[in-house]
């Protein structure tokens, strides 16, 4: 699942862009792998990034893969980050398959070289790419490289807490963001001294998935133009949202958010606010129900689609997607039994469903989505269909990784302080950072 929290410090900002240099700034020309002539045999140095409960199911899942091919042994390597990975690969380290929790850094693994470039491997097995959904295709590759292909999907949507709303008299969720904030608004308590004891919906960008990505779709925001310039200024739906956020956000004053997040428990911990009912309202992905099973079984809290801006509710029903993706290191010292273990990681249908089933992911192969052993209630059933929305979308690849989408979160960390007079202006300066950056990563 998604876990890149888009609010990056500059110093990781620095550390990228030098691994970047390492890695190089051009695509390593594909080649045909030949057939094996023998049985693949040896050791695969698997890296990924989840930890806890779902580094688990990623471990029985490769015991399935091992029973499958006992000649493969497989060393698991969990709770590595895509900046670990990306340093490891740069230093030469034999990483032979990584698996990334963000499809922002696709653009950078395929460019650099840093992932192998697949179309040898798909080409030779004949692997049928139709298998997958084109918005799951579209992530996965960057300027007609696939260097990477998918495991498992996350999308966004709205939870809520049924009990606070029906206390409240309302029994549907806000379906446009006009709805939500008089909701939220109806539904948030204070302490007698003013402060916030719990909140209907908490604006801030920055805390837990509160982030421009998960927003865009909810008013059709576009993010890059086809040269991977920026399209954000010129787009004045981003101007809605900004509106919208910061008239919430001065509601409750930046102050009184900015102590009540606070004094929260962290979004992945069992003292997580929605799930200790801090918070009525809380834009999410699929896996939250998971956690809330494992911690909070008797929380009355039902799902739906993320509410539209209120002048595009022609898009309601979809929302963002995103999702795992997996690469062979440029380095790896046996590709082959790399390329097994990923196309079963990723293609083969048990495995999928028993991991989505596990996880709480979306599986991203059609015939996973429509397994008959696919688990899903009512709350799991409502991403399956914002992911099969024709209006859900992703954030596009870019050479500079999710490079645009923290200097957009830079933006909003000024705006919702009030440290933008100009937003018009500000936005402008926005697509000039992320051209500047473009710029400098492609070069001459």
């Amino acid at each position: 699942m998604k876990r890149q929290r888009f609010f990056a410090t500059l110093g990781a900002g620095l550390a990228l862009a030098t691994v970047a240099a390492c890695t190089g700034s051009s695509t390593a020309a594909p080649s045909v792998p030949p057939s094996p002539t023998a049985k693949v045999t040896g050791t695969v140095e698997f890296w990924h990034f989840f930890t806890g409960r779902e580094e688990a199911a990623i471990k029985t899942a490769v015991a399935d893969f091992h029973t499958k091919y006992p000649d493969i042994t497989v060393n698991v390597h969990g709770g590595q980050d895509d900046e670990k990975m990306l340093k490891a690969i740069a230093a030469g380290q034999p990483i032979d398959l990584a698996l990334s929790s963000t499809t922002d850094r696709a653009g950078k693994f395929c460019q650099s070289g840093a992932f192998k470039d697949l179309k040898g491997y798909i080409d030779r097995d004949k692997l049928d790419l139709t298998q997958f959904p084109d918005a799951v295709l579209a992530y996965t590759q960057f300027n007609g490289v696939r260097c990477t292909l998918p495991m498992l999907s996350d999308v966004y949507g709205l939870y809520y807490n049924k009990a606070m709303l029906a206390a409240a008299g309302v029994n549907e969720p806000p379906k446009t963001l006009g709805e939500l904030t008089a909701l939220a608004k109806k539904l948030t308590v204070l302490n007698p001294d003013g402060s916030i004891k719990v909140a209907g919906f908490v604006p801030l960008m920055g805390w837990y998935e509160n982030a421009p990505a998960h927003f865009a779709p909810s008013y059709g925001s576009k993010w890059l133009n086809a040269d991977a310039t920026s399209a954000i200024g010129g787009d004045p739906t981003w101007q809605e949202m900004a509106k919208w956020q910061k008239d919430l956000v001065d509601y409750y004053g930046v102050d009184k958010l900015t102590k009540f997040t606070s004094g929260l428990g962290q979004e992945f911990s069992a003292d997580n606010a929605f799930e200790k009912g801090k918070v009525a309202m809380v834009i999410d992905g699929e896996y939250r129900s998971a956690f809330v099973t494992a911690e909070a079984p008797t929380l009355p809290y039902a799902t739906a689609p993320f509410p539209t801006g209120d002048n595009h509710t022609d898009l309601y029903g979809g929302g963002y997607i995103t999702g795992n993706i997996m690469g062979i290191g440029k380095g790896s010292t046996n590709p082959e039994a790399a390329w097994l273990l990923m196309k079963y990681l990723t293609t083969d249908t048990d495995a999928m469903v028993k991991l989505a089933n596990s996880i709480k992911n979306v599986p991203t192969t059609k015939a996973a989505l429509s397994s008959p052993k696919l688990e899903a209630d009512a709350n799991y059933t409502t991403f399956l269909k914002i992911f099969a929305d024709p209006h859900s979308s992703t954030t596009p690849a870019s050479p500079t990784g999710s490079q645009y989408q923290d200097t957009m979160a830079d933006f909003f960390t000024k705006w919702q302080t009030g440290k933008v007079s100009d937003l018009q202006a500000a936005l402008n300066d926005v697509d000039k950072q992320i051209n500047d950056a473009l710029a400098l990563a492609t070069g001459p």
